[in-house]
C-alpha cells in the first residue's frame, strides 16, 4: 500500500494542475528554488545546534547532568536510565536515537524502560531544531516563551505517557 502513496500524490497534483490550468513544472521549479533558499537560510542554525550537541555528548556533560538530575526524574516516576534521553531529545534526533538504541540493547524493547524510551522518542520532537528552522524563516528574534513552553509541554507529555505505561 505504501509503495503507491507517492505515485498517487504525484498524479493527483498533475490532475489538479491540469484542471486549474496551472503549469505544474514551473510551479515545481519555483518550489524547489524556495527550498534551496530555505536551506541556505537555515544552515547556520543547524550547524550550530549539531556542534553544540556533539560537544555536549563528547565532553561527558550530558552524562554528568543526567546522573545529577536522575533523582529529580525519579520524583516524576521516570527511571533514571531515561534521563539522558529526555535531555538530548529536544536537541538532537540522531543523538537521541543512539541513546534509544543503547537502551534497547541494555534493557530490551519490551521492558518498562524500553517502552518508556520508545514513547519519549516517538512522541517528542527536537524542539531546538524545529524552532531554529521555524523562527529563522518568520524573522522572529524574541523567543521569550516559545522554547520554555515547548520544553515544558514535551516533559509533561513524557511524564504522563510513562505514567500511563505504568498503569497499562
Amino acid at each position: 500500500m505504501t509503495s503507491y502513496i507517492i505515485p498517487v500524490i504525484f498524479l493527483t497534483v498533475l490532475v489538479l494542475s491540469f484542471f486549474k490550468k496551472k503549469e505544474a513544472y514551473s510551479l515545481f521549479v519555483d518550489g524547489s528554488s524556495q527550498a534551496v533558499d530555505l536551506m541556505v537560510g537555515v544552515f547556520p542554525y543547524l550547524v550550530t545546534i549539531m556542534m553544540a550537541v556533539a560537544v555536549f555528548r563528547a565532553s561527558g556533560v550530558s552524562n554528568a547532568v543526567a546522573n545529577f538530575l536522575s533523582p529529580v526524574m525519579s520524583l516524576f516516576g521516570l527511571p533514571k536510565e531515561l534521563t539522558e534521553l529526555l535531555l538530548l531529545r529536544p536537541l538532537s534526533g540522531a543523538g537521541s536515537l543512539a541513546i534509544l538504541d543503547n537502551i534497547f540493547v541494555t534493557y530490551g524493547t519490551d521492558t518498562f524502560i524500553g517502552r518508556c524510551a520508545s514513547l519519549i522518542y516517538g512522541s517528542s520532537e527536537t524542539v531546538f531544531y524545529i524552532t531554529a528552522i521555524y523562527f529563522s524563516q518568520c524573522n522572529v528574534k524574541r523567543l521569550r516563551y516559545a522554547i520554555p513552553v515547548a520544553l515544558v509541554a514535551t516533559f509533561t507529555g513524557c511524564v504522563v505517557g510513562c505514567l500511563l505505561l505504568r498503569v497499562i
